[in-house]
């Protein structure tokens, strides 16, 4: 009796795992930052400031993701099954934007301390440079720190391209060591994501100025007001096979393009974002190989609905088909969209991305988590 007991459990534990890891099946891991208190979510445990950031993983065969934890000072290694290890970036150094270059290094931003720098093979610090402002007229030779947030390499696979989050300035670090600095056109625009698009130019989101920024070859920096105010945009990618740019407005719960026509004249087209609640907002977004777009949603936490003294729902990754790069905006609603609800509510997601297993994962700032939803068998 009890080896059939024990048969039964083996076969509903084997049928369980087959089940959780079909397509459409969310998986979070809880990142358990050394030293640090595990994050508890809920209405009678309201989530500590979070720090899981940014994600990425080496294109060039790279099996594990990698994970910026900004308050505990630390770079994670993900593996495909969520286990981690950890690398001390150094006490109050604030690690971002992480990226690997053209030839598999990995580099990372340091925002507290005004750095980038770059890793080795065993997560260590192995070149370091100063990406501060000078500043003639600040006492004892100090510097500005630019805050750099936003990390990426241009087409080359070489030259950084960073956002100076507190200062509005787009820098550009070069091989060799020399930082050029671009000023954005609107004082405060709190420059939060830059990206290459496939025509080589640089396209930047203004967080609090409500534009798109566009840095040409030649340093010519080109505002584009978004149509909605306020709209305060977050990520930008590239579209796939196209010189034109989406990205996602937090508070418009809204994606858009940004794209030239044939006579160069540059426009922006927004989409609404179903939403699955009405205090929700957005957060990242990418396309996967098949061209499909997936955008983060989650529920805004400052911002109760009348009906709940405190924030309720739940969060959601949301896949557009790629229909709708074909599709024109009065025609959204012909657009298959689907809905993932997150399992760990008050997440606060950060960024999205399709990883090396083919599967899209995503940062759960608020919750300290890393989630992978199941795409492939």
């Amino acid at each position: 009796m009890r080896s059939s007991i024990a048969a039964l459990s083996l076969c509903l534990a084997v049928s369980f795992s087959l089940f959780a890891q079909s397509p459409g099946t969310i998986v979070d891991y809880p990142v358990p930052y050394p030293g640090q208190p595990s994050v508890t979510t809920g209405a009678c445990h309201p989530a500590p400031k979070g720090s899981t950031h940014e994600i990425t993983f080496n294109a060039n065969g790279g099996k594990t993701l990698w994970i910026t934890g900004q308050n505990y000072d630390q770079v994670v290694e993900v593996t495909e099954s969520g286990g981690m290890t950890f690398h001390g970036m150094g006490k109050g150094t604030g690690p971002h934007g992480i990226e690997f270059d053209g030839s598999n290094q990995l580099w990372v931003s340091l925002e507290f301390t005004g750095e980038i720098v770059r890793l080795d093979g065993n997560g260590s610090i192995v070149q370091r440079f100063d990406v501060r402002l000078d500043c003639p007229t600040c006492p004892k030779g100090e510097k500005i720190n630019t805050h750099p947030h936003g990390m990426c390499f241009g087409l080359d696979g070489k030259t950084i391209w960073f956002t100076g989050k507190s200062t509005g300035t787009i820098g550009r670090l070069t091989p060799d060591g020399k930082v050029t600095t671009y000023v954005l056109p609107t004082v405060g625009s709190v420059p939060i994501y830059v990206k290459p698009g496939n025509d080589g130019t640089m396209w930047v989101t203004e967080l609090v100025g409500n534009a798109i920024a566009r840095i040409a070859a030649d340093g010519t920096v080109t505002e584009y007001k978004i149509p909605t105010w306020n709209s305060r945009p977050i990520a930008i990618v590239p579209e796939p096979g196209s010189n034109a740019m989406w990205f996602s407005e937090e508070a418009g719960n809204r994606v858009g393009r940004i794209a030239a026509d044939e006579k160069g004249v540059v426009s922006i087209t927004e989409y609404p974002v179903p939403m699955s609640a009405a205090n929700v907002i957005l957060a990242g977004l990418g396309f996967d190989n098949a061209k499909n777009l997936w955008v983060q949603q989650y529920v805004d936490q400052n911002n109760p609905t009348p009906a709940e003294p405190s924030p309720a729902g739940n969060d959601f990754i949301i896949r557009f088909d790629k229909s709708i790069l074909t599709t024109a905006p009065a025609d959204i609603s012909k657009v298959p969209v689907t809905f993932y609800k997150v399992p760990t509510t008050q997440t606060v997601m950060h960024r999205v991305v399709q990883g090396p297993d083919g599967n899209i994962w995503f940062t759960e700032l608020g919750s300290n988590k890393v989630g992978k939803l199941i795409t492939t068998p």
